[in-house]
């Protein structure tokens, strides 16, 4: 079953249920992916609905920091609970010692490519090629602080 498959269904059990704030969180991340189909004209598989999720996580995050810094407690609690229901559909995420091992091996093969040392200049060679390699995995911001510190090193 796909993931897609699986929100749907889930939305259906929501409906049955009668839960309404997790209703609204998984309509809305269904709505997000059609949106994405229609505007290009594809069909979405389960890396491009989790590129989705992710998005959809971090806007819920963004929203949490400012309605935090407005004094908004009943906004930061809808957030927060969309938030739940958001990432239940994620795949389980990779550590931070597993992710900067990974990100050192990503350095290692592109310094080989180029045939040179990599320097802070390479970071958005070295971003890109772990963006391909982490898609889904991980929290980009954790592994953009692996690139930096092997950028650093």
């Amino acid at each position: 079953m796909s993931l897609k498959d699986r929100i749907t269904d889930d939305m259906k059990a929501a409906m049955r249920a009668r839960e309404a704030d997790r209703l609204l969180a998984i309509r809305g991340l269904l709505a997000a992916i059609k949106q994405r189909e229609v505007d290009e004209r594809i069909e979405l598989d389960d890396a491009a609905v989790t590129a989705i999720i992710d998005k959809l996580i971090k806007q819920r995050k963004d929203s949490i920091a400012q309605f935090e810094a407005g004094g908004r407690a009943d906004l930061v609690a809808k957030e927060r609970a969309e938030l739940g229901v958001l990432e239940a559909y994620l795949p389980e995420r990779m550590g931070a010692d597993e992710i900067a091992r990974e990100v050192a091996v990503i350095a290692a093969a592109l310094g080989a490519e180029l045939a040179r040392p990599l320097a802070p200049a390479d970071m958005g060679r070295l971003m890109a090629a772990a963006k391909r390699h982490f898609a889904g995995k991980a929290d980009m911001g954790s592994v953009s602080a692996a690139v930096k510190g092997v950028l650093s090193a």
